[in-house]
C-alpha cells in the first residue's frame, strides 16, 4: 500500500473579539456552539495580546468582531486574532465582520487620497484571512478589494419583514436619501410590491465631513408613509435632514430603516428632537444604553449570519440565501 488514508473530519470553531461579545454569543447559540475561550489584554502602552486556550489545529475557524469606536483597536485586535489562529494550525480563517471598517474610504475623490477600504482587505489577507463574511456594504465594489472569497450578507430581509408586518395596509414610498442609494431603494421598492419610489437630492461639502444640505425630493410621496432606506446611520444628519424635506412635500409619516447603527453623536439627540416616527436598525453594532431611544427598534442578525456560516462551512452556497442576489 502506496499511501495512508486519514479519516478528516471537519470542525467549526468560533471566536469573539472584544468589541461586541455578546453579538457573537448570540450567533454560537444559533449554531449550538461557544465561543473558543480566549485570553486578551492590552499592555500598558496599547498593545494587545490574544491566546487562545484551545488548540486550533486543523479547525474551520470563524472570528466574529464588530469594528465599532474605537475601530482602530479593534481592527487591530482582529489582525491580531488571525494571526494567532494560522500560526496556530488554524485549516481556514474567516473573518465576520458585521460592519465592514472604513467602507466609506472606498475610492478617491481627489488626489493624494487614499482608498483605505482596500487597505483593510489587504491588512486582513497579509494577516492569514482565507475568507470575509460581511453584512450590506458601503460599497458593492470592496468585494473586489480582497484576493478571496467575500460572502456580502444583506439584511434587507430581515428589515423589510418587520416594516411589512408593521405598516400593512398604509399607503408607502421607499425614499432613498441621496442619488447614490437608489439601487438598492429599486430593491426595496420591489420588495414591498412595487411601491414608489424617491429620492433627496443633496449636496455635500468634501471638506467637511457628516454635513449635508437637503435640497428637494425627486419623486411622488404625498400622503404617504415615506421610508427612508440606508446602509448606515452615522451622526444622523443626512437622515434628519431628508425627513424634513419630506414632510414639507407632503409625507404624513416617515420611518428610518439602516443596517448600521453606528450612531455618532450628536445622532441619537437629532432622532429624539425630529418627526421621524421610527428607527429601524439592525444589531450589527452594539448600541449603548445612553444612545437607546424608545423610537429606535433593534433586529437581531446573528440568525442570518448563522445561517450564513453553516453554509461556508458546509461548502454550501451563500448566495442562494438571498435568492441570488449578488452586488
Amino acid at each position: 500500500m502506496g499511501s495512508i488514508v486519514a479519516e478528516n473530519r471537519k470542525t467549526l470553531m468560533l471566536f469573539s473579539g472584544r468589541a461586541y461579545p455578546a453579538l457573537a454569543e448570540e450567533i454560537g447559540s444559533e449554531l449550538g456552539i461557544k465561543p473558543t475561550p480566549t485570553d486578551a489584554y492590552d499592555f500598558a502602552n496599547g498593545e494587545t495580546f490574544v491566546r487562545y486556550q484551545e488548540s486550533v489545529r486543523g479547525s474551520d475557524a470563524f472570528v466574529v468582531q464588530s469594528m465599532t469606536t474605537p475601530i482602530n483597536q479593534w481592527v487591530m485586535e482582529t489582525l491580531i486574532m488571525v494571526d494567532a489562529l494560522k500560526r496556530g494550525s488554524a485549516k481556514r480563517v474567516t473573518v465576520v465582520l458585521p460592519f465592514y471598517p472604513y467602507g466609506r474610504q472606498d475610492k478617491k475623490h481627489r488626489g493624494r487620497e487614499p482608498i483605505s477600504a482596500r487597505l483593510v482587505a489587504d491588512l486582513l489577507k497579509t494577516a492569514g484571512a482565507d475568507r470575509i463574511l460581511t453584512v450590506d456594504l458601503h460599497a458593492s465594489q470592496i468585494q473586489g478589494f480582497f484576493d478571496g472569497p467575500v460572502d456580502h450578507l444583506y439584511a434587507m430581509d430581515t428589515l423589510a419583514d418587520y416594516l411589512l408586518e408593521k405598516y400593512a395596509g398604509k399607503p408607502l414610498a421607499v425614499v432613498s436619501p441621496d442619488a447614490g442609494r437608489v439601487k438598492v431603494a429599486e430593491r426595496w421598492a420591489n420588495k414591498f410590491g412595487g411601491v414608489p419610489l424617491a429620492f433627496v437630492h443633496k449636496t455635500r461639502d468634501p471638506m467637511l465631513p457628516n454635513q449635508v444640505v437637503a435640497n428637494r425630493v425627486v419623486g411622488d410621496i404625498e400622503g404617504r408613509v415615506c421610508l427612508i432606506i440606508d446602509d448606515m446611520i452615522d451622526s444622523g444628519g443626512t437622515i434628519c435632514k431628508a425627513a424634513e424635506v419630506l414632510f414639507d412635500s407632503g409625507a404624513t409619516d416617515v420611518v428610518v430603516a439602516a443596517t448600521h447603527a453606528i450612531l455618532s453623536d450628536p445622532a441619537t439627540e437629532r432622532f429624539k428632537n425630529s418627526r421621524i416616527s421610527e428607527v429601524v436598525v439592525t444589531n450589527t453594532l452594539p448600541i449603548p444604553a445612553e444612545k437607546q431611544l424608545d423610537k429606535i427598534t433593534v433586529l437581531s442578525i446573528a440568525p442570518m449570519v448563522a445561517r450564513a456560516m453553516r453554509e461556508v462551512f458546509d461548502d454550501g452556497s451563500v448566495t442562494t440565501l438571498f435568492g441570488g442576489l449578488s452586488g
